[in-house]
């Protein structure tokens, strides 16, 4: 899909891997809207690219469906979405008092990361299956942002590798699903990214995890991971698959 003029939706479009993504979708003539519980950072970024601005809770469908028609007021019908809001989690199963999790932790980050991310895609698809076919009988391509700790998790990561290792399970069933649509479904696996997250860790410590990642020896920049998101639009042939994008980076138990 030749992505100029297209409307694209962007969920945690506001900091970090979202927002390069929109910056780089816009950069490339889409036209963006930008969709973060952070109202006011997501109308910073629409404002620098042009876009529109739609706060929005990804777990709530009244929530999703407002922002949806508010980007469509503004854009049109989208044909792209970028599920890329998310949050992490370390808890030990058995804490340090000898007490088990919270069952609240876990429960909280699946349903944002896991469940979340398949609500905004469920009405996505609904709206996007109702368009009129392209020349090449595409309708429209969504994203997923699993992790590297879908497949080697670390210790306390019991509930992020578990609604990261939904999205990847999800991936290929989804494709199946929405192939008689036109629309398609891949997801992209990130390793250790160079995100304002990170940065907020001693400067030490940054480098010690990147020293970790075999090649390149640092940590992921933003633009890489908004490059490949792109190019999995532009791309017709990539569908049903999740794609790592790490360094070969293979993490350690801890």
């Amino acid at each position: 899909m030749d992505i100029q003029g297209q409307a694209a939706i962007v969920t945690g479009g506001a900091s970090g891997l979202g927002e390069a993504t929109a910056r780089e979708l816009a950069r490339l003539g889409a036209k963006v809207a930008v969709l973060d519980r952070n109202a006011e950072l997501a109308e910073k970024v629409a404002a620098d690219i042009g876009g529109v601005a739609c706060a929005c809770d990804i777990t709530d469908p009244a929530s999703v469906t407002a922002a949806l028609e508010k980007a469509a007021a503004a854009h049109g019908p989208a044909r792209i979405l970028m599920n890329v809001a998310g949050i992490g989690s370390a808890k030990r199963i058995v804490q340090r008092d000898g007490s088990a999790a919270p069952l609240e932790d876990f429960t909280r980050v699946v349903t944002i990361n896991l469940i979340g991310s398949y609500n905004v895609s469920r009405l996505f698809a609904a709206a996007c299956a109702k368009l009129d076919a392209l020349p090449n009988g595409e309708r429209g391509v969504m994203m997923f942002t699993a992790s590297a700790a879908a497949f080697d998790g670390q210790v306390g990561q019991q509930a992020y590798s578990a609604s990261k290792g939904g999205l990847v399970g999800m991936t290929l069933p989804m494709a199946r699903d929405l192939a008689q649509h036109g629309i398609r479904v891949c997801t992209v696996a990130p390793g250790l990214f160079a995100t304002p997250l990170m940065k907020e860790l001693p400067e030490a410590v940054q480098q010690s995890l990147a020293a970790s990642i075999p090649f390149p020896p640092r940590l992921g920049k933003p633009e890489e991971f908004a490059e490949l998101a792109c190019h999995i639009v532009t791309n017709g042939h990539l569908n049903g698959e999740v794609i790592r994008l790490d360094g070969a980076l293979r993490m350690a138990p801890r």
